[in-house]
């Protein structure tokens, strides 16, 4: 093994804790061999003894007894330069690193099939959630159609406890990283960056194609705020982070992560705290939803042993490399400007004649019709702005984002306004 912090130390906790279950399972009894490691200092439990620590990679992909190298250490570098090395020395690889297969899966997926082993990564989204094998395997026989939900925990939590708690995104993400569920630098998460990759490897194993990250629209959480949540409730929607990946009619793929508003009597709202779920529409199947926990030790772990598991059974069956990634073809990625959608609009704006009319000029202008809006009071004080928001009927995102810039340099807008997807069922 490639790594031991927490995933991995979850790793050794689950082999040693489940030997007996998992060889009559297998079949065989699973040897761990050797675990490299990088701080000689670290404490790092009882499952994971000195005798079996190394600092060297070369001990595992150097080793030819060894048949399975799992890689829990992260990152693109040095992690791919060991998964690539592994695999051209014909060991198969368990991987749990979102970042590496989104960046550089379709060359790691053709390396191993060209050398006939496995590359398992079940634990790379969703950490305990089965979602890589429904797509992989038990939906092999349909057309996926469509694909959205919620990817990250921590933003999922921190979402949840706005809404619960009426708190803003400051105070919740404190209390994220005081829980345990926000790392000290909680960027990739709150800005979307990890719900990216993750859409990356779906879209790729939905539709069968070559996804990169940068071909998805991203947008984190960061500019969600009390007061959204607080109207977004009275408008009968819930705020969630969402990833999305739907097949339009002309063959190309719509891919997109952003906070959205979705009904609060769906079944995407009731996901609250650290839960993960994903929606599938398959064209025979219809609807399919799965949910658990997405991140943490045990249940990313539980994945890389199940994982595990299966490569080990292809092993002993000499049938390596059995479930790949082949055909993965081009596919356009629609233009996020082309969307067409509803829109939560917020506006700041000074408590002036005028002003509310001149919004609806240039949203007029721009072709975005309004359908609800709400003016939170008048202001308590002289000088001090109110919020406006507006729910908008269908349109496009392009004219929504140009009208938004226009409506930026106007006279008494106090700060940048705020849209938020609306995404119904």
């Amino acid at each position: 093994m490639l790594g031991c912090g927490v995933v991995g130390q979850g790793v050794l906790r689950t082999i040693a804790t489940r030997r007996e279950s998992l060889a009559r399972r297998l079949g065989a009894p699973i040897e761990v061999r050797r675990v490299v490691a990088r701080d000689p200092d670290k404490e790092r439990g009882e499952h994971a003894p000195r005798e079996l620590l190394s600092f060297d990679p070369e001990t595992v992909l150097g080793d030819p007894e060894i048949d399975v190298v799992v890689e829990v250490m992260g990152g693109l570098d040095p992690a791919g330069a060991h998964v690539v090395r592994a695999i051209e020395a014909g060991k198969s690889v368990v991987t749990a690193n979102k970042f590496l297969l989104a960046e550089r899966g379709s060359e790691l997926f053709e390396l191993a099939e060209a050398r006939g082993v496995d590359l398992a990564f079940e634990a790379a989204v969703c950490g305990g959630i089965p979602v890589i094998r429904v797509l992989r395997e038990a939906l092999v026989s349909d057309n996926v159609v469509a694909l959205r939900g919620i990817v990250n925990g921590t933003s999922n939590y921190i979402l949840s406890r706005m809404y619960d708690e009426k708190i803003d995104f400051s105070v919740a993400l404190r209390g994220a990283q005081d829980a345990g569920y926000a790392e000290a630098d909680p960027t990739l998460d709150v800005n979307g960056g990890d719900a990216l990759h993750k859409l990356t490897i779906l879209a790729s194993l939905a539709f069968g194609t070559r996804v990169l990250p940068s071909q998805i629209h991203q947008e984190g959480i960061e500019h969600v705020a009390a007061i959204d949540m607080q109207m977004a409730a009275r408008f009968g929607y819930v705020i969630k982070l969402l990833a999305i990946a739907r097949a339009l009619p002309n063959g190309a793929l719509d891919l997109r992560v952003h906070p959205a508003l979705v009904p609060d009597d769906s079944v995407i709202a009731s996901i609250s705290g650290a839960l993960n779920a994903i929606y599938i529409e398959g064209e025979s199947l219809g609807p399919l939803m799965i949910s658990g926990y997405g991140a943490g030790s045990m249940p990313t772990a539980m994945s890389v042993v199940s994982d595990i598991v299966d490569v080990g059974r292809n092993l002993m069956m000499g049938s390596r490399g059995r479930v790949t990634h082949r055909s993965l073809a081009a596919r356009e990625v629609r233009d996020p400007g082309h969307h067409v959608g509803r829109y939560y609009l917020r506006f700041t704006v000074m408590d002036r004649p005028g002003v509310l009319a001149r919004i609806a000029g240039v949203l007029g202008a721009f072709d975005v019709s309004i359908e609800q809006m709400i003016q939170e009071g008048r202001a308590s004080a002289d000088g001090e702005p109110v919020h406006v928001v507006m729910l908008t009927h269908a349109c496009k995102d392009a004219n929504v984002r140009s009208a938004l810039r226009e409506i930026h340099m106007l006279s008494g807008i106090s700060e940048p306004a705020r849209a938020i997807r609306v995404e119904e069922g």
